[in-house]
């Protein structure tokens, strides 16, 4: 959400957990009006490129709003159906064991994918599989991006439960704080749009939002988004999705690098918009390949959690 905007009408909550409640802020919680209870932060806020992407863990019962973003400019088009290949049947030998894994699992649908991770977020009911290397963060945890100047650090966008792909990938006091700051090489999660008009534009902006926030900015041209094609996932699930790069990123610091990402939305079982992105630096050597990206969004699936 860009400063001076409001969220769209209806229920803009990514995670659609009932009982949201207004508290006054204090330091280091989002403001009152995004409807965010108290955060309690399980290790110290991490930040990506630049200092940009801000880490959070939550309480268990904590709820955070965040609007469906308002950016990106990408052509809509794309009217061939762009149907999942079966993901690969084995992968590379593991460099984090199942002993790393934050999550106990005992409630986790089984990974599609030999080999692979499953990663599940109970709170909208979608599972997607990684590749073993990857870590799942607990179900608590949420990244979200902010505007840089943004004292309050309303959230662009977000995304829960995610996975992360070498968290210690690049390590800088990007800010000048005295402290060095962890920058992951790539991470993928999901959230809920409720507010949002339709896939399309959440394919979008949500794209969109990712480069701008973890990478680009302040410099909103140097973000493209391609076409918002149709894609079907190796379970049938129909939604929208999009990519969005950025080029010519200024390089203040050694973590600064130009990102991509890529969302994918639909509608869930119940009515209910929702997505799943994936965003991570591009143009280095360890580059999560695009036919890695399709792979991880082909195995996006619903799942009903145990205790529902």
């Amino acid at each position: 959400m860009w400063p001076g905007e409001q969220p769209p009408a209806g229920d803009p909550s990514p995670y659609r957990q009932p009982g949201h409640q207004r508290q006054q802020p204090y330091a280091g919680q989002r403001p009152a009006s995004w409807n965010a209870p108290a955060v309690t932060a399980a290790t110290p806020p991490g930040r990506g490129p630049g200092g940009r992407t801000k880490l959070v863990a939550l309480a268990a019962a904590a709820v955070v709003v965040v609007a469906a973003a308002a950016t990106g400019a990408g052509l809509v088009g794309g009217d061939e159906d762009d149907r999942a290949e079966p993901g690969p049947t084995a992968s590379a030998p593991a460099s984090a064991s199942a002993a790393d894994d934050p999550r106990d699992g005992k409630d986790d649908p089984e990974p599609t994918v030999a080999g692979w991770r499953v990663v599940a977020n109970p709170e909208v009911g979608i599972a997607f599989d990684v590749p073993a290397s990857w870590v799942p963060q607990s179900p608590t945890w949420v990244t979200y991006v902010a505007q840089d100047d943004d004292p309050e650090e309303k959230p662009l966008v977000a995304m829960k439960a995610p996975a992360v792909l070498k968290e210690k990938w690049c390590s800088a006091d990007g800010d000048r704080d005295g402290r060095v700051d962890d920058t992951p090489l790539a991470s993928a999660g999901t959230r809920g749009n409720n507010g949002a008009r339709g896939t399309e534009e959440i394919a979008r902006n949500d794209s969109a939002a990712w480069v701008y926030g973890a990478f680009a900015q302040p410099a909103r041209d140097k973000v493209t988004t391609g076409p918002v094609t149709p894609f079907t996932t190796a379970s049938g699930i129909k939604g929208s999705v999009a990519t969005s790069r950025s080029s010519g990123v200024a390089k203040q610091g050694k973590c600064d690098v130009d990102g991509k990402a890529t969302t994918f939305a639909f509608e869930a079982a119940d009515g209910d918009l929702v997505s799943w992105s994936f965003f991570g630096a591009a143009d280095v050597g360890d580059e999560v390949p695009d036919a890695t990206v399709r792979k991880i969004l082909a195995t996006v699936r619903e799942f009903t959690p145990a205790d529902s």
